[in-house]
């Protein structure tokens, strides 16, 4: 059998997982049952070693995601090297009478070669190694591991929004969105498993002193009471294994006590390790180079100074400035411009034709000459790649194909200004800052930002628009922070979204018409021009679209309007059956899964009083009384928000009859609040009244 078929059969039996339960029985037989000293000589250059791997993957690692298995891995080294600790302690107390080696070459190399045998500098060593350890890097990390671990957590919403944001303006799927909230999750458990990781560090350094000072009195005890040394042998023997064992278990716990500090001050980059960063980011300007060298010039020149060492570095560092200057200025040299040809004389005016006169525009985006890179490909712009995210996502929300964006630069507008049009109508506008980026305040937020204050364009929240370097600063005090292309990207997909009625055309009706005879021939046959007209169909569409009504479900809105419309031609009562075959579709859109949709109602008073208010208009014609129209319009606005306070969603639920005008009314007047009829409930949900809007008391 081959070496690959063992592998794949080591695979198949499941071996492959049982690494981590065979290094937990290895620590438990280390505490128990007493190791030669081969043994500890392995396990000791072992721990080295894994300490070693640990603190070179660290560095090289590019995000610390990326080395999610360092806290459990900190906690198995620490255990791996506190098991060592127990027992070499053994081994010293039972066999230190019988000279350096008793408890193996590693630890006798320690105490003899590093500390020249010389147990007091062992000592200074020792405490020298535990201070910086204990003091300095393991009290650092675990400072800096509990306020990241603390601010991971307070960023997570504004994280999110921003990913909702993302994918509402079409600029991420649902995967990817997916994958981004499991990052954000997974950073944030990663944060919180260190700050409990860097308690194990700590702890272990605590206990390294407490295993030297209790190796030595034991030693001495047993060497003096026991085999009969005098003082001196028995401090020589005891002593240098005991520094000798502290010094190679300090070594490993300084290591990875630094990989716990490097990895949780690291500032996640996809594109460089920290050397590249380092080089990158040190030694990026050369004024800093030209001072250091300066400074070290001046004094190494002083008489008594080693001049040799400070005029070397200073020749070193100006040599490094020269150098960076030299590459900087080759990378901002500019090819000579090929001279302008001569203008081509200008052809004759052809005569004007029907050509000539262009349409308006179905959806137009216009922008200002500082926008100009964002829709420029060939500068990086990524606005045109996120429109058509935008056009992509709405296509398949709303159930037609969105026409394309045409984008084109205006002079007229300001710098930073864009300007989003409708068949030639002006339907939204604002002013962006190009090279910075939108904190937006999601409502609750724990600090303030310095910056430009500003609305944000597409749903009216307070906002700031921030440099790029304060991007971290932002999503940790909890705002939603975003480029200015999503900016426009988002104001784009808000207005398409509330104005997607305008537009589905005869054109977009027939094209839904041939996709559905494709699986459907006869129902389209049989209800096109049969029933009814294009223009009529396409009227009951726009009506759906108007009141946030997907149209994804033609097969369904086609069967029921060839099955009602026989009976009738009347638009609304058509849209009103539609909307009942739709019923479940709209219900999930507003409630989601839930059973139990919370609801808002009429007094039976008040809306007899509407019935007979509007049954007898025709044609939309509906006169509310002034006064009984604005009590209710200050009723349902007081609901709304109450509801919104509440965190549920605003439902207005009325008899059928009177339905499409509540929706006409609310749709101006109380903004956020849906309007549906009774029999627009299915038949597996039931209503919860959480309000109940009665008759005004005073009437004018």
């Amino acid at each position: 059998m081959d070496a690959t078929a063992i592998l794949n059969n080591v695979k198949a039996s499941g071996l492959r997982g049982l690494g981590a339960p065979m290094v937990l029985v290895m620590l438990l037989v280390m505490v128990v049952i007493p190791l030669p000293p081969l043994a500890l000589d392995i396990f000791f250059t072992f721990n080295i070693a894994l300490s070693l791997i640990v603190v070179m993957v660290v560095v090289y690692t590019m995000r610390p995601l990326e080395f999610s298995v360092f806290p459990s891995l900190l906690l198995v080294a620490t255990l791996l090297r506190l098991s060592l600790n127990v027992a070499s302690t053994r081994v010293v107390l039972l066999e230190g009478h019988q000279g350096g080696d008793a408890a193996g070459k590693v630890i006798e190399a320690f105490g003899a070669f590093v500390i020249g045998g010389n147990y007091a500098v062992g000592l200074v060593v020792f405490a020298i190694l535990v201070i910086i350890n204990f003091v300095v890097v393991t009290k650092g990390a675990g400072r800096v591991s509990e306020v990241s671990a603390r601010f991971t957590l307070d960023a997570m919403p504004g994280k999110q929004m921003a990913i909702d944001a993302d994918l509402n303006a079409g600029l991420i799927d649902q995967d990817e969105a997916r994958v981004r909230r499991d990052e954000v999750a997974q950073e944030a458990d990663f944060y919180g498993a260190m700050d409990g990781a860097s308690k194990f560090v700590r702890g272990d350094a605590v206990a390294g002193i407490l295993i030297l000072f209790i190796n030595i009195i034991g030693g001495l005890a047993i060497g003096m009471l026991q085999h009969d040394l005098d003082l001196s042998t028995a401090l020589r023997f005891y002593a240098l294994l005991t520094i000798g064992d502290g010094l190679v278990a300090q070594i490993p716990s300084l290591l990875l006590s630094t990989s716990a500090a490097i990895i949780v001050t690291r500032v996640a980059s996809s594109k460089q390790d920290m050397g590249g960063q380092i080089v990158t980011q040190l030694f990026t300007n050369p004024k800093a180079l030209i001072i250091t060298a300066v400074v070290l010039g001046m004094m190494g020149i002083i008489p008594g100074m080693p001049n040799f060492a400070f005029l070397t570095l200073a020749a070193l560092a100006g040599g490094g400035a020269w150098w960076i200057m030299q590459k900087q200025q080759r990378a901002q040299v500019v090819p000579d411009v090929e001279p302008m040809p001569e203008p081509a004389q200008a052809p004759e005016q052809k005569e004007l034709t029907w050509d000539d006169v262009q349409p308006v525009d179905i959806i137009g985006l216009e922008v200002g000459y500082r926008l100009i890179p964002l829709v420029d490909k060939n500068q990086g712009g990524q606005l045109m790649n996120r429109i058509k995210g935008v056009r992509k996502k709405l296509s398949q929300e709303l159930g037609f194909l969105v026409q394309p964006v045409h984008i084109r630069d205006n002079l007229d507008l300001s710098p930073g200004g864009y300007r989003i049009s409708l068949n030639g109508v002006v339907i939204g506008e604002a002013e962006i800052y190009p090279d910075r980026e939108l904190a937006i305040n999601p409502g609750r937020v724990f600090g303030t930002l310095q910056g430009v204050a500003t609305t944000d364009p597409a749903f009216g929240l307070e906002a700031v628009w921030i440099d790029a370097g304060q991007r971290d600063q932002a999503q940790t005090l909890g705002y939603t922070v975003v480029d200015a292309s999503t900016v426009v990207a988002t104001h784009l997909s808000e207005i398409l979204q509330s104005h997607a009625h305008e537009l589905i055309g005869h054109e977009e009706v027939q094209q839904l018409m041939e996709v559905l005879a494709k699986s459907a021939p006869k129902l389209v046959e049989d209800l096109v021009p049969t029933v009814l007209s294009l223009g009529q169909i396409l009227k009951i569409l726009q009506n759906l679209l108007s009141e946030g009504v997907p149209i994804r479900d033609i097969r369904t809105i086609a069967e029921t309007l060839a099955e009602y419309a026989p009976q009738s031609q009347d638009l609304g009562a058509l849209t009103a059956r539609a909307r009942v075959a739709l019923s479940r579709s709209i219900v999930q859109q507003l409630v989601g899964p839930v059973e139990e949709i919370p609801v808002v109602v009429l007094d039976p008073g008040l809306e007899q009083i509407l019935q007979q208010t509007i049954q007898p208009a025709q044609d939309g014609g509906v006169g509310f009384e002034p006064g009984l129209a604005e009590q209710l319009q200050k009723a349902l606005v007081e609901t709304a928000q109450q509801q919104e306070t509440a965190g549920q969603e605003s439902i207005l639920l009325v008899a059928a009859p009177i339905r499409m005008w509540m929706a006409r009314f609310v749709k101006h007047s109380v903004p956020g609040m849906s309007v549906l009829s009774y029999n627009e409930i299915p038949d597996n949900r039931k209503i919860k009244v959480v309000a109940t809007v009665g008759r005004p008391s005073a009437e004018t």
